[in-house]
């Protein structure tokens, strides 16, 4: 969750500014070209909006999973990220291969939008998790662990994003990212949540 937090907040501008940057255009031939948008939008306007919202809500992420329990919590919104992925990424393969990308910017801006407050939420989750599930000597160098862990999430997501996008395929990379949560919520289930789980949280 941090890790997205982080690597998205990287990933949105570079999606906005080279997905919308540019659109298709049919030559004479019939052969279609990527060529300038005109009419842009700009990532400095909009992609500061999804960081902002994540880091707002992060709060109510531990206020919610001390009413409820963390992992159960982090279960509802890996669900929540692995369909908003699948659906961000229909909607920059659309967005990249359309004549007129501007008129799939307000959903692929809101789904993002979803995507980072999930991630928010499920920081707030995890980092509550991890003060349930380990005793004070441990979970100061797990936080500590946890936190180094996510910081390769700012290297990875703009990575993938910035390759899958130069190959043409933007959706790749979230579908990608899709599997990556499912995994995450297999995990999670197996170690807290099911019926012998490792240790039941809540």
């Amino acid at each position: 969750t941090f890790g997205s937090f982080i690597g998205f907040s990287a990933a949105l501008p570079l999606s906005i500014s080279v997905i919308f940057g540019n659109m298709m255009e049919v030559g004479a031939d019939g052969a279609m070209a990527r060529v300038v948008n005109p009419d842009a939008p700009s990532a400095l306007t909009w992609a500061w909006m999804g960081p902002f919202v994540g880091a707002l809500i992060r709060p109510v992420g531990g206020w919610i999973s001390d009413k409820m329990g963390g992992s159960i919590v982090t279960q509802i919104i890996s669900v929540v990220m692995v369909v908003a992925s699948v659906a961000t990424g229909y909607v920059m393969m659309l967005a990249y291969n359309s004549t007129d990308p501007n008129s799939y910017f307000a959903l692929f801006l809101i789904l993002f939008i979803v995507m980072f407050a999930a991630s928010g939420i499920g920081n707030g989750s995890t980092f509550r998790s991890i003060g349930f599930i380990f005793n004070q000597q441990q979970k100061g160098p797990v936080l500590g662990w946890t936190s180094a862990i996510a910081a390769y999430g700012a290297f990875i997501a703009p990575r993938v994003m910035g390759q899958e996008i130069q190959a043409g395929t933007p959706e790749v990379a979230m579908y990608g990212f899709a599997v990556f949560y499912a995994v995450c919520l297999v995990v999670n289930w197996w170690f807290y949540l099911r019926k012998n789980a490792y240790i039941k949280n809540p």
